[in-house]
């Protein structure tokens, strides 16, 4: 039963642990992801990682390891490619590596690896295994994965089903970018120039602009990104989700900086603390955080500030909503409002907003197109540019880079502290102060007394109050009791001694969480013959662990074997749809089908499974 189906039975003591998981494309971004919060961060080592662009090597993935030590904070690994044969020894290598610079966990996508002698640690099956129903994690469940990444256009129903299905963990992503087709089953950037997205070298058609036209050639859109989705995000439906089964909130953006990582997580790290804050209970579980230490202080998050295409929630609620981001495949940013006046190289806004100097503008004309220009110098709500040809007035402004906001996260950070309780006790002329970190960290100092009797004895205790009561990073100390037969003067050079020994102490505890006991691999109630979709086999282990579980329909991967005519990408967005030309809704301006995506490189063929709800593309 899955563990979402037992939450009722839990006694009022019973504590479940929610994780706030951060995407790193290096260390120094994974660190600042702890710091404003993060429960977990998620990395690539130098290969196999599914993102060209955001390798690490193993030396740095081991520091990054060390750092989430300090908080309880685990760091997961993305091994998550398909492999070829060639491949298996490298990866196998590979893993080991990660094994030993710390990592917690595996994210990975193909099943191949199953079949290796791996190290005992947890393996999560990647949203690229495409698990959208329950049958297919019921499947992956019962090969021992401890936690199942969903597939983002799950509705909260399909979700509650499948937390019913699974004992494992559900991992759901709630904010970042939408690859249009269903994850780990696009072939687009393979079929159009050899680049597999299941391999990490995705060409982003889907972000490319188009010409929509029906079968007679007419143009119903032109020249639009009509594939490009907005991003996801879900920190209304936080809550939701929890009392639906998820425990792990995964933020998009392994290819992000380091100012949008911050920003995000410090964002959902309120939320979620939020919802633990007002959610605690005396007759069902409670819940917290994963990891340890307060986040104080800082900047004021707010995702509308950096990065993003605008904002969906997609299908959380079981509707279809508006997904496409029509202005364009790029980040705009902040909306501003229109131009209603401009010279040779000004321009004045009709904005409540305060514009200054050095902030990016983006300009959208009524044809989609998107022009972009730094301010120079602002005066209120005229703003001096270089050049104003090509805008017009009546056009929207966006704000894609806001210097102040940037400005306030790179050097306004909050801090996070594990907090610390210290008992102090002095008997028969030995002392001892002894402290124990919120995450079970112990450290005890004793020594024969030297120090002179206080001849204030307020005064004094007052002083060791202070003195203890400060932080020594990442520690933030309390004086909890004091107890003793005499009442000593310290100097404050002493007792801040005392401290920061406490200190390196509790910082050299071992404090490698202990995981989850690692599950029973390849545990088989029942055969999946009808699971063959999920069959696309890379390499001889994979093709071998589909046998042993009763899988007889089994196809080549797309990237050996490409098949003419085959579904380059399945998706729950609609193109028909989003444009109101759906027959469901209004059959007298459905088009002619098929439909085609035209550009100066390509043209692509749409179908529509209207039965499922869903959109095929094909070439």
């Amino acid at each position: 039963m899955g563990r979402g189906c037992q939450i009722s039975g839990y006694n009022s003591q019973m504590q479940l642990k929610l994780e706030l998981l951060a995407p790193a494309k290096n260390t120094d971004i994974g660190i600042a992801a702890i710091n404003c919060g993060a429960d977990a961060v998620y990395i690539a080592g130098p290969s196999f990682g599914a993102r060209e662009a955001a390798g690490n090597s193993v030396a740095d993935i081991e520091r990054l390891a060390r750092y989430a030590r300090i908080y309880s904070a685990k760091v997961y690994a993305t091994v998550n490619t398909i492999l070829y044969d060639s491949e298996t020894d490298a990866a196998l290598d590979l893993i080991w590596q990660l094994y030993n610079a710390g990592v917690d966990a595996l994210i990975i996508q193909d099943l191949g690896i199953l079949k290796m002698n791996l190290p005992p640690m947890e393996l999560f099956a990647s949203t690229q295994t495409n698990i959208r129903t329950p049958e297919q994690a019921k499947f992956l469940d019962s090969l021992g994965f401890s936690r199942l990444i969903l597939e983002r256009e799950l509705s909260l129903d399909r979700i509650r089903a499948i937390r019913e299905s699974v004992s494992c963990d559900l991992e759901f992503f709630v904010h970042g970018a939408m690859c249009v087709s269903y994850s780990g089953q696009c072939y687009l950037s393979q079929k159009l120039a050899g680049r597999s997205a299941n391999r990490g070298e995705c060409i982003q058609a889907c972000r490319s602009k188009y010409d929509l036209m029906d079968s007679d050639g007419n143009i119903i859109l032109k020249n639009r990104s009509i594939l490009s989705l907005k991003d996801y995000r879900l920190d209304s439906h936080i809550g939701e989700l929890i009392e639906a089964g998820v425990s792990s909130f995964k933020i998009e953006g392994r290819l992000k900086n380091i100012s949008y990582v911050k920003n995000v997580v410090r964002h959902y790290r309120y939320v979620i603390d939020n919802y633990i804050d007002t959610h605690r209970t005396t007759d069902g579980p409670n819940y917290t955080k994963s990891s340890y230490g307060d986040i104080t202080g800082g900047f004021s998050p707010n995702p509308d500030l950096t990065f993003n295409r605008g904002y969906t929630s997609a299908f959380i609620d079981g509707t279809k909503g508006k997904w496409n981001s029509y202005d364009g495949a790029k980040s705009l940013g902040e909306y501003l409002g229109t131009i209603t006046a401009l010279t040779a190289h000004s321009i004045t806004i009709n904005t409540p907003k305060v514009v200054s100097n050095g902030d990016g503008l983006a300009f959208v004309s009524n044809s989609g197109e998107i022009s972009g220009l730094r301010a120079d110098v602002c005066n209120g709500n005229i703003v001096t540019v270089k050049d104003t040809s090509g805008i017009k007035k009546g056009q929207k402004v966006y704000r894609n880079l806001n210097v102040r906001f940037e400005r306030e996260l790179e050097k306004n950070c909050p801090k996070r502290y594990i907090d610390v309780f210290v008992d102090y006790r002095t008997e028969c002329g030995v002392t001892t102060f002894a402290a124990l970190s919120q995450d079970s960290r112990e450290a005890v100092i004793t020594f024969k007394e030297d120090n002179p009797l206080a001849e204030n004895k307020e005064r004094a205790l007052f002083s060791l109050k202070q003195q203890i009561e400060k932080i020594s990073e990442p520690f933030r100390f309390n004086l909890k009791t004091v107890n003793g037969d005499r009442t000593y003067f310290y100097p404050i050079s002493f007792l801040n001694n005392i401290r920061r020994e406490l200190a390196g102490k509790l910082y050299s505890c071992p404090v490698r969480q202990v995981s989850a006991p690692v599950k029973e691999r390849f545990h088989m109630e029942y055969p999946f013959k009808n699971l063959s979709c999920l069959a696309n086999c890379s390499n001889q282990l994979s093709r071998q662990l589909y046998v042993e579980h009763g899988v007889n329909e089994i196809a080549p991967a797309y990237e050996l074997s490409p098949v003419d005519n085959a579904e380059l990408m399945r998706t729950k967005y609609c193109i028909k749809y989003e444009l109101g030309l759906c027959h469901r809704q209004h059959p007298a301006l459905s088009p002619k089908e098929p439909l085609y995506l035209s550009n100066t490189n390509y043209k692509l063929r749409v179908e529509f499974d209207c039965k499922k709800c869903e959109m095929i593309v094909l070439l």
